[in-house]
This record gives C-alpha cells, structure tokens and sequence, in this order.
C-alpha cells in the first residue's frame, strides 16, 4: 500500500467530459471520496465538464459505468467508479470486490475509455477513514489525479 498520494499533475487544459460514478453504500465514506473527488478535478481539470451518477451499492457501480459510456449521447472521455466496501466476518466483501474490479477492468477494454478504479476494499472503519476522510492517503483526490493524467492521454 502507498503511504501518499501520487505528485498532483500540472493543471490540464484539456477539454472533455468526465463521467463519476459513486456508490451511496458507507455513505459517510464514499460522500466523502466524491467530494474529495470533485474538488480535485475542480483544480486540475476545471475545463472538463464533470457529471455524477450515484448508485445504491459498489455492485451497481460497473453497470452505471457500463450504461454511462454505452447509452450517453456524448461518450465520456473518462470515468472514475468510487466505492467503499468493508470487509466483515464472510467472505461477501472479497466477492464484491472481485467482481467489480473484473467488471470495470473488462469495460475499459472492452470500450477502451479508461476507468479510474477507486471501489476500495478496506479492513475496518479506520482504514476507510485514512482513504477516504483523511487528506494523505485520499482515494478521491488520486482518483482525481489519475483521470486528469489519462484525459490528457486521450485527448491527443
């Protein structure tokens, strides 16, 4: 595990849309990852036009993922699929997560419009704080950073 965010990338002037998918599931943590989330791409992709789309759970995330690239008049040039999923005492929480990033990874290629995969799966609570709440290790602000560095990937 990485202990800080990657270096924040130089402000893209970059045109484009990005498409955000978050699951409402651990609200106070994935309300959290978006509004990390946005406020980054507020500051290094202020020129993209950024659309939200909140789903009930990390499981409903591809399939909004799917539809936002699929059935959107105007393809994205991006999509960051947010999502927090805490491990309990089966094995319901590996499960999920398998599946949804062997989902998103098959609709990247599958469409080739990259997907920022930040549906995390942590331990406990404290974990998804440190990602998710806290300003070190945030999920939202590398997803951010992540979309911005692959708009200017595809853009050229």
């Amino acid at each position: 595990m990485s202990t800080a965010l990657p270096e924040r990338p130089a402000r893209s002037l970059a045109r484009g849309s990005i498409v955000v998918v978050a699951s409402r599931y651990n609200e106070e943590f994935t309300t959290a990852l978006l509004e990390n989330c946005l406020q980054e791409l507020g500051e290094i992709a202020s020129f993209c036009s950024v659309n939200v789309v909140r789903v009930p759970g990390a499981f409903e995330v591809p399939v909004a993922v799917k539809r936002s690239i699929s059935l959107s008049p105007k393809r994205p040039s991006v999509v960051i699929a947010l999502g927090v999923i805490i491990k309990g005492s089966t094995d319901h929480a590996e499960l999920i997560g398998r599946s949804v990033t062997e989902a998103l990874q098959g609709i990247a290629v599958e469409t080739m419009v990259p997907v920022i995969h930040e549906v995390i799966l942590v331990n406990d609570e404290k974990q998804a704080f440190a990602r998710c709440v806290a300003s070190t290790l945030n999920r939202g602000r590398e997803a951010a950073r992540a979309a911005a560095s692959m708009l200017e990937i595809v853009n050229v």
